[in-house]
């Protein structure tokens, strides 16, 4: 019986000191589709912004963009869901850069770190590692994530009712937010195939 292959990924969010990170592991035939939606999982983001990879693989002078494609501007986006990780992580050390929200411009950093065995009777994917909380959708990039900070860090801060208020009525209730807590054990992975209909089935 051929035995079933695990890419584990070291994910990291541009930009923003202390580390926001993750460590996932997927099934290595998962399509970039798939890695997207584990990224979001695992993340803490809700999947409600745009996204896209970029690679730049050896010999090549323009990167291979992956995401959605958008019909109505001609561009090179390839589907994410037709891509295979096979085709472009070869080996640890293979990575990409992962951009998601482009209001906001949230890059993060892809890199596979190692090639494993599957685990018998374990659940892939699967968040093994990372810290911090990742920002609050729609917070207002880095200006406004470190804005946020500095307002729930001080209760009479003029705007910290606002901010609570804000971030209570969000799409998700983020109060309290605490950006340094992330529990890996707690991550609840989607089944990617179920996102993709419920974002273009009809």
């Amino acid at each position: 019986m051929k035995k079933k292959i695990a890419y584990q990924f070291r994910i990291e969010l541009v930009g923003i000191e202390p580390l926001i990170w993750r460590l996932i592991e997927v099934p290595s035939n998962y399509s970039f589709w798939d890695l997207h939606v584990a990224i979001q999982d695992s993340m803490g983001w809700l999947d409600y912004h745009l996204h896209l990879f970029s690679l730049l693989p050896p010999r090549k002078r323009k990167p291979i963009l992956i995401g959605i494609p958008d019909d109505e501007y001609e561009n090179n986006t390839l589907p994410g869901w037709d891509v295979p990780l096979l085709r472009y992580f070869k080996e640890p050390g293979d990575e990409a850069s992962y951009e998601y929200d482009f209001g906001d411009g949230w890059q993060h950093r892809i890199v596979l770190e190692g090639i494993l065995l599957q685990k018998v009777g374990f659940k892939y994917p699967n968040c093994s590692d990372g810290q911090r909380a990742c920002p609050p959708e729609d917070c207002g990039s880095i200006p406004g994530y470190y804005n946020l900070i500095e307002v729930l860090s001080d209760t009479k801060h003029e705007e910290y009712e606002d901010m609570v208020l804000w971030l209570s009525n969000h799409a998700k209730n983020y109060h309290p937010y605490d950006p340094e807590c992330f529990e890996p054990d707690k991550v609840k992975f989607w089944d990617p195939k179920k996102r993709w209909k419920l974002a273009f089935g009809n």
